[in-house]
């Protein structure tokens, strides 16, 4: 029972991370994201056994430059630096009942906290604090693997083989959106558009070979966008790819951590595409994340820590995130 409540919480740790309502690295006009700033990674396919579950997030992001179409710093903006600095609590609710083989639940997620931010020395630096725009997400998960016990007997028990997962995310736009300082000074906590988000997650998890299980995890997200009613600015849909290889060790789940996004279109303002490249977003981030459970205190810890390594119309940022998780009833 225990070890069963252990790997509950690190896959509710793992949903609270996936799912937190923030923006990836920006273009100019804030494009929001299904996925988190730190993008999803470990047990991405994975839904809890029934129960509520409930924890918090905190991240902390700098962006020091901000990079145009060609992937070089984007001319006259002479003096950026970005910051953020958010906290977020996150619920996750499965219900007892099983739907085509597979368990359905439902989250959400509400992030709130400070963006600080200058682009040119004409400017000064300003910040805003307050709440961003809260995300939902419903999912259905399909496991096809077992689960067996660790070689740790105080470590979480390993779901081996593969399990699946498709979901449909909502960011809501009731942030805080201040578009003078979006306009100035590139932040603003929210975004005010829609952001309707299917989703596709794979994850598998191999015999022993190396320690006690490599897993593959990677989740699809495809955004589509309504139009700014404020600036008329139509972003263009966003793929966004989270990915993570990483290796059971007792306690200890660590490895390698990514996310890659680019947009299929160009953005359109009043229906005309942004000059002068339509301000097409790419990018690709790397790192690391490390999980550990408290088997004592029945709880989760995960930290996780992303730089983008190459990005046009985009910042090129770093980003640490951690977060706890713990199951209700």
């Amino acid at each position: 029972m225990r070890a069963t409540l252990f790997i509950c919480v690190l896959i509710v740790l793992t949903t609270a991370l996936t799912c937190i309502a923030s923006a990836p690295p920006q273009a100019a006009e804030g494009t929001t994201a299904a996925g988190p700033i730190g993008g999803s990674d470990i047990r991405s396919a994975m839904l809890p056994p029934p129960g509520l579950y409930g924890g918090a997030v905190g991240l902390a992001t700098n962006v020091p430059m901000i990079a145009g179409g060609d992937g070089n710093p984007v001319a006259g903006l002479d003096a950026v630096d970005l910051i953020a600095r958010i906290a977020a609590p996150f619920f996750v609710y499965v219900p007892p009942v099983q739907v085509l083989g597979g368990s359905i639940g439902v989250f959400g997620v509400a992030p709130g906290g400070q963006e600080c931010g200058q682009v040119v020395s004409t400017i000064p630096r300003r910040c805003t604090w307050g709440f961003g725009d809260p995300y939902v997400e419903f999912d259905w998960s399909r496991s096809f693997g077992h689960v067996r016990p660790s070689q740790d007997a105080e470590a979480f028990p390993i779901v081996e083989g593969l399990v699946i997962n498709l979901g449909l995310g909502i960011v809501l736009p009731v942030g805080k959106y201040e578009p003078q300082l979006r306009a100035t000074n590139a932040i603003s906590l929210g975004n005010n558009i829609w952001d309707i988000a299917p989703s596709l997650a794979v994850t598998y998890t191999t015999p022993p070979l190396i320690a006690e299980g490599t897993e593959f995890s990677a989740k699809l997200y495809w955004n589509n966008y309504t139009i700014n009613p404020d600036s008329q600015y139509q972003a263009a849909p966003l793929l966004d790819v989270d990915f993570a290889v990483t290796e059971h060790l007792g306690r200890v789940q660590a490895g390698l951590a990514g996310i890659y996004a680019f947009q299929t279109d160009a953005d359109r303002q009043f229906g005309i595409v942004v000059p002068p490249d339509g301000r097409r977003l790419e990018f690709l981030a790397l790192g690391f994340v490390v999980d550990y459970d408290m088997a004592d205190l029945g709880v989760a810890i995960r930290f996780k820590a992303l730089s983008v390594v190459q990005g046009q119309n985009t910042g090129i940022s770093q980003s640490a995130t951690i977060g706890l998780a713990k199951k209700f009833f």
